[in-house]
């Protein structure tokens, strides 16, 4: 996983968190069972439901060793770069 990533998307923030929790060896009932957080939520989540709520996005943040960073946006030439 690269060291940062740019998220646009709920889809794409499912996949960064499918994609950590993979490599630290994780099952989604270990996550779930580490975070509080509902097995089921956290495969909605990872399959891109845009319903998460954000106390939930931080609790897996916190477990998986993550944190949020902001920054500009790079525009792209499309609009599809920017969503």
């Amino acid at each position: 996983m690269p060291l940062t990533q740019s998220i646009r998307s709920a889809r794409q923030l499912g996949a960064f968190f499918r994609e950590a929790r993979v490599q630290k060896g994780m099952t989604q009932q270990a996550l779930s069972d580490l975070s509080g957080t509902g097995q089921k939520t956290i495969s909605q989540i990872e399959n891109g439901n845009e319903g998460a709520k954000l106390e939930t996005v931080f609790r897996l943040l916190a477990v998986l060793g993550l944190e949020i960073r902001f920054s500009p946006r790079d525009v792209g030439k499309s609009i599809g770069d920017v969503f």
